[in-house]
């Protein structure tokens, strides 16, 4: 499914719930056309499936007609139900975060491979118009990932040894510094 057809979807339930607001709200075929497509750009920045939940948590809990606003609102909230941050709050977070990347304390591993994804150079050097656009498409699709039931990890770098075993012999270690000098010129 995607964006339009859940839009369709979405109207058609508001047409059960609300009938008689609807009916008002959309008098025309091309008052709803309109209010459609106005939906539609609206809310394509969120996955579809926290769409139709939004929209579900509405109709149970509202008793007239939403606006676009509450729609909206109603989104911000659904990725809060799979422990995800939303697209702004987790770029600033993929922003800010210093590095070693993978040593941070993620609010979300979708948020860390979001900015893997998006390159953590474009990140800290492009401006915000930029970088954003780039970072929500990962994001969101990680975002959809997450709510199919998807386990995403942030891959922890592997730590140094705290010993060498490998030691050179004397003859060895003078041929290496030989051929060091050589190299340099010295």
């Amino acid at each position: 499914m995607d964006h339009t057809d859940a839009i369709t979807k979405l109207f058609i339930e508001f047409q059960f719930a609300y009938h008689n607001q609807y009916h008002k709200a959309f008098a025309t075929e091309q008052d709803l056309i309109i209010a459609k497509k106005f939906w539609l750009q609206s809310l394509s920045a969120y996955p579809v499936e926290i769409i139709l939940q939004a929209g579900e948590r509405l109709i149970r809990s509202q008793q007239y007609l939403p606006t676009i606003a509450a729609m909206i609102e109603a989104c911000e909230k659904g990725t809060e139900l799979f422990g995800l941050p939303d697209v702004r709050s987790a770029y600033i977070e993929a922003c800010t975060a210093p590095s070693p990347k993978t040593n941070q304390q993620w609010s979300h591993p979708a948020v860390y491979l979001a900015g893997k994804a998006s390159d953590w150079y474009l990140l800290a050097n492009e401006s915000e118009q930029v970088a954003l656009p780039v970072f929500e498409h990962h994001y969101t699709r990680l975002c959809r990932q997450v709510m199919r039931g998807e386990e995403l990890s942030v891959d922890a770098p592997l730590p140094l040894p705290e010993k060498t075993e490998i030691r050179l012999s004397k003859k060895e270690l003078k041929s290496r510094l030989g051929n060091l000098r050589k190299e340099l010129k010295l």
